[in-house]
């Protein structure tokens, strides 16, 4: 060709094939370059490069940086290989679109447009009689095409294949002489928030997690150990129900001279743990404990436990079989589980270890009809990790072991029908989840537990009632004790049972202010990796993980060896990712040392800079309300206010029908349109307003296009608002209360709201008026 005299496009392409990402398209043209312009002697400036357009828009996310790839290197390849030209085949970069030529050219437009003025293209194989001149583009064109081209957003393909769906319609309307569809309406330029004062102020580094309002956690008070002291009368209506037979011990404080005063050690009564655990998840990542129900298998598989070992002296002559009730061994066969307690702190090197009551509530403990027994589960599974933890920090008083009071799921939840004709039927309410959940609260603490742990959530609204629980407790007794929480996403999905994501299960939860958050059971340590990335950017608070030694063979089994699992878990130490670890289904000691072995060689999780404060919302998904703008770019929130009985007529009849069914078409329809929250109003005088708020509520939060928003539940009755609270299992708003109802009430109200957890909308009015 150079004999010729002619000039050459030279194709990037090499012997592994084409180049798609642009350093390899800079790579194969620099060194064609050089090989042309040093040993073949061709005229650089004879020299044409074709890096590849390659098609965007396909819905692939590797497609996704094609076109902004070509021009990038477009103009590293004019710097490197002086004098040369840059073409392409501009029609590549559309054919996901093709049939609509005037969506293709508007992309072409605005790639050319970039391409050619700013990176230098000089070439290109198009159809000059179809080009667009930029200029010439609809504002609103320009704005999906530059979307798309420099993959500005993830729903750049979504949004033109919308528009190209207008665009075909239109072609057709024309051809037939009908009128042109509507034009979607499309996304436009966020607009800037307004700022005041304190958005100006620059993030400042955190020294502990968020603080419980109450004044012991805020002044960082010693709990006293001295339960005998805490005598609400809800605290002795539970220790009245004990079926121990002798009076236990309430009183766990420690001579204050028992161990020095200066961190590692720990004295009960004398020191703080909230600080100690902040010291400790700062200082190292901290060894959680792992599965209990394996280990008591695996004692089963080298000695007897049947059902007569279950039972037990105490319940000899019990109705029902109780062969499988894990926890009811904490009073029949108590060295078991004293062992493998044991076991954990001294094999495994755990710091903390879960007491042995998961299923102690009398909900769960109905299966066994073991309901009266609750306490005594309670208060002996965690006396027994008292005495271990103590025996075991004697040992060595540089590392002070700690009992945590599980708290688990229950067997039934609050967001899920177990009726499969109808969505609004519950087999347990909120209240009567609190009283469950309080009542195992105080025979942990009765026991001796230092930590109360509510785990294994895959029901939000089930873990928002054993948190409101536990602050119940400790408005009552005063006390500071530190709460933990962990959630179970089941799947890949990435979501709880319950249908909530990681983010917001965690902004359904955020106002118990937990010291640590995390994940635990369901998945292997590879499988949680994603979704454990996505917590890390959110809490607060700690962080921990305690999964699952893998995922089950077909046996029902786990698989993982030790340093398997704890090679699986690197990925999060190496990340910086946790402060606190350990094992869930099919973990044992073994495997906590392993991980312990890993851990050691890395640090803990810091703390995120505290800002300015957010409202943060959740349904199925999170909301931050502050960083919110609406389809027309406006830094606002839309509420959507069609299922209102006072907002539509349509709506109004569907509720005196008692239509709910067709009614969730309209919700669903407000969110299609735009509505970031669902405002939920069912005021009226020939309704029941309790009855149809709780059941427009229980069955919303089953369908997922609804309850993927926010609620804002609508009502002129305090107590309408607040029942359907109780069902509803992310953040929502409350709307609304004011001081027209005198200051006492208003502040009463309040309280109740801000117990659980929701936003509140305040009208001004006061004991005079409307404002």
């Amino acid at each position: 060709l150079r004999k010729h005299g002619c000039a050459i496009v030279v194709m990037a392409f090499d012997e592994e094939g084409q180049a798609a990402t642009a350093s390899e398209k800079v790579r194969i043209c620099k060194r064609s370059y050089d090989i042309l312009v040093d040993e073949v002697k061709f005229p650089p400036e004879d020299i044409i490069f074709d890096p590849n357009v390659l098609t965007i828009g396909t819905g692939m996310e590797e497609h996704a940086n094609y076109g902004i790839d070509f021009i990038n290197a477009t103009k590293t390849i004019k710097e490197q290989c002086p004098y040369v030209k840059i073409s392409g085949g501009i029609s590549n970069l559309s054919f996901g679109f093709r049939g609509v030529m005037k969506i293709r050219e508007s992309i072409h437009s605005v790639f050319l447009q970039h391409c050619i003025l700013e990176s230098g293209m000089d070439v290109g194989i198009v159809n000059p009689h179809e080009m667009i001149a930029y200029d010439d583009l609809e504002d609103d064109m320009r704005l999906l095409c530059d979307n798309l081209v420099f993959n500005k957003n993830e729903d750049a393909t979504d949004d033109m294949l919308e528009r190209t769906t207008y665009e075909r319609a239109c072609v057709d309307a024309r051809k037939k002489k009908i009128p042109l569809p509507r034009k979607p309406r499309g996304k436009l330029p966020n607009l800037p928030r307004l700022q005041f004062d304190y958005d100006k102020i620059a993030p400042k580094p955190a020294v502990e997690p968020p603080l419980p309002i109450f004044d012991a956690a805020q002044n960082h008070v010693p709990s006293c150990y001295l339960n005998s002291k805490s005598t609400h009368e809800k605290i002795l209506a539970v220790r009245a129900k004990a079926t121990n037979l002798t009076k236990p011990n309430l009183d766990y404080a420690q001579e204050s001279s028992m161990y020095p005063e200066s961190f590692p050690h720990f004295v009960r009564g004398r020191d703080s743990l909230r600080e100690h655990i902040t010291s400790l998840f700062t200082s190292r990542i901290a060894l959680y404990d792992g599965a209990m129900g394996t280990m008591i298998q695996n004692y089963a598989k080298r000695n007897r436990l049947e059902e007569e070992e279950y039972r037990g002296d105490k319940f000899k002559d019990w109705t029902c079989a109780t062969k499988g009730n894990n926890d009811q061994l904490s009073i029949s066969q108590p060295q078991i589980i004293q062992g493998i307690y044991r076991e954990y702190l001294e094999v495994g090197g755990s710091d903390m270890i879960g007491t042995n009551t998961f299923s102690s509530t009398t909900i769960a403990m109905a299966d066994y009809e073991m309901e009266d027994y609750v306490y005594e589960l309670n208060y002996e599974g965690a006396r027994l990790a008292r005495e271990v933890c103590d025996e075991v920090t004697a040992k060595d008083p540089t590392k002070p072991r700690f009992v945590v009071g599980a708290i688990g799921p229950t067997n039934r939840t609050m967001s899920i029908s177990p009726s499969v004709e109808d969505p609004a039927i519950r087999n347990v309410t909120f209240d009567e989840l609190v009283d469950a959940y309080f009542e195992q609260i105080v025979g942990l603490m009765d026991g001796g537990s230092d930590i109360l742990m509510v785990e294994t959530i895959f029901d939000t609204l089930n873990a928002k009632a054993a948190l409101y629980a536990v602050g119940e407790y400790l408005e009552f007794t005063g006390l500071d004790i530190p709460v933990f929480v962990s959630g179970t996403l089941v799947d890949q999905s990435g979501r709880t049972l319950s249908g909530q994501t990681g983010e917001a299960f965690y902004a359904s939860i955020r106002h118990a202010k937990p010291m640590c958050v995390g994940l635990n059971c369901a998945l292997g340590a590879v499988h949680m990796t994603p979704f454990v990335e996505r917590l890390t950017k959110v809490v607060e608070c700690f962080l921990h993980v305690y999964s699952n030694a893998g995922l089950p063979n077909a046996m029902g089994g786990y698989d993982e060896t030790p340093d398997d699992m704890a090679k699986q878990m690197e990925v999060f130490f190496k990340n910086g990712w946790l402060n606190m670890v350990g094992g869930c289904c099919g973990s044992t000691p073994q495997h906590i040392k392993a991980i312990r072995d890993m851990s050691e060689n890395f640090v803990p999780r810091k703390l995120p800079d505290v800002g300015r404060p957010k409202m943060w919302l959740s349904g199925l998904e999170d909301l931050v309300v502050d960083d919110v703008h609406n389809h027309l770019g406006m830094p606002f929130l839309n509420v959507g206010e069609r299922c209102n009985i006072s907002g539509s007529i349509r709506f109004k009849k569907l509720m005196m029908a008692g239509d709910y069914g067709t009614a969730m078409d309209i919700a669903k329809k407000q969110v299609v349109d735009g509505a970031h929250v669902i405002d939920i109003n069912v005021d009226d005088g020939m309704l029941d307003g309790l009855a149809a708020m709780q059941k427009f509520v229980k069955i919303a939060i089953t369908e997922p296009e609804v309850s993927k928003v926010p609620f804002m539940l609508d009502a002129s009755k305090f107590s309408i608002v607040l029942a359907g609270l109780k069902w509803c299992q992310g953040k929502c708003i409350v709307n609304s209360i004011s001081l027209k109802v005198g200051v006492e009430l208003f502040k009463e109200q309040a309280t109740l709201l801000r117990k659980h957890g929701c936003a509140v909308v305040v009208m001004a009015f006061d004991e005079e008026g409307q404002a």
